[in-house]
């Protein structure tokens, strides 16, 4: 497992590179759920997600002989574009792997880049595909199961910890938990006495049946939120969340974009169904600790686009 000092230096490594997003009170949530709420922003990062982070700092990693092969990434959307983003700012040749079903918006960011783009049936077949192409000698850039890009994405938890007030509980989005590996590893050391909780979306939850099955299991994947959409949780990040985190909970996509649409209105901020699903998690926990509750929500991305948005909220009657 990775530690504070891990997190402390890749902030250091990446200070250049990323954006110190703002960490702000909410008084519109803080309204809407009936307790101080927190917001740290990354949808304001670089590619529009935190995944900017934990990318740059393992490509800053990589020899002189990695750097001149390329990389190659397996992404449902963020990760992607924060690879193909960050690795062309470097002068890294970046090959990525994404499912159909990602947003057509992140394969044309990560096309834009200049990031070989090549698209699979499915997070499996992608994740298969990635495995061809390292051993044709790319290296990987994973989005979750790597030591150094969990530091890097732990610098948010950093951050978090040295700019919020007061917080009982901080909600953190699970995809294949790289990000929540990172928060809960900067949290514990600098703010022990919080309270973590990771949310997934329903068909997306990869993380809970790790936690229910006593380690990694694999999935079948549906949700909506591609971006949390990994087919199986790594050892490593299994383990992170088994000691770190209380809780994971699941929502239903249908609730994750009310919360994305709720967000919208009473934050201000337009986000992806993988932060959305924040607020119906959110309740839940308000309701089981009660009113002394400080909230502190990771706004994790916000790479949906109108369309997007408006064919979800159809589709679930939201409209």
């Amino acid at each position: 497992m990775i530690g504070i000092t891990d997190i402390e230096a890749a902030a250091e490594q990446i200070a250049g590179h990323v954006v110190r997003t703002p960490t702000l009170p909410s008084p519109g949530l803080s309204g809407l759920l009936g307790v101080p709420v927190t917001v740290k922003l990354e949808l304001l990062q670089r590619t529009g997600s935190f995944k900017a982070r934990g990318a740059v700092a393992k490509l800053l990693s990589l020899g002189e002989a990695e750097r001149a092969a390329g990389v190659v990434a397996v992404s449902g959307g963020n990760h992607g574009i924060a690879v193909a983003v960050m690795a062309a700012a470097l002068d890294v040749k970046a090959t990525v792997v994404m499912p159909r079903s990602a947003p057509a918006r992140a394969i044309e960011i990560a096309e834009e880049a200049g990031a070989s783009v090549r698209l699979t049936d499915g997070m499996g077949s992608a994740f298969a595909l990635v495995n061809d192409l390292r051993d044709e000698g790319l290296t990987l850039v994973h989005p979750f199961d790597d030591p150094v890009v969990i530091a890097g994405q732990g610098t948010v938890g950093l951050e978090f910890a040295q700019d919020a007030a007061e917080l009982t509980d901080v909600l953190v989005s699970v995809g294949g938990g790289g990000l929540i590996s990172g928060v809960a590893t900067a949290l514990r050391a600098l703010r022990p006495r919080v309270r973590i909780w990771g949310v997934e979306t329903e068909g997306a939850e990869a993380m809970a049946e790790a936690l229910k099955a006593g380690g990694p299991v694999p999935v079948e994947v549906s949700s909506i939120s591609t971006t949390l959409s990994a087919p199986a949780v790594a050892p490593l990040t299994y383990e992170h969340v088994a000691a770190l985190v209380g809780e994971v909970l699941v929502v239903p996509d249908r609730e994750a974009v009310r919360g994305c649409l709720e967000l919208a209105e009473h934050a201000k901020v337009w986000t992806e169904p993988a932060a959305g699903c924040l607020l119906p998690a959110a309740r839940r926990i308000v309701e089981r600790v009660g009113p002394d509750a400080r909230l502190g929500l990771v706004v994790c991305g916000g790479n949906a686009s109108a369309a997007d948005m408006a064919s979800w909220a159809e589709r679930f009657g939201l409209l």
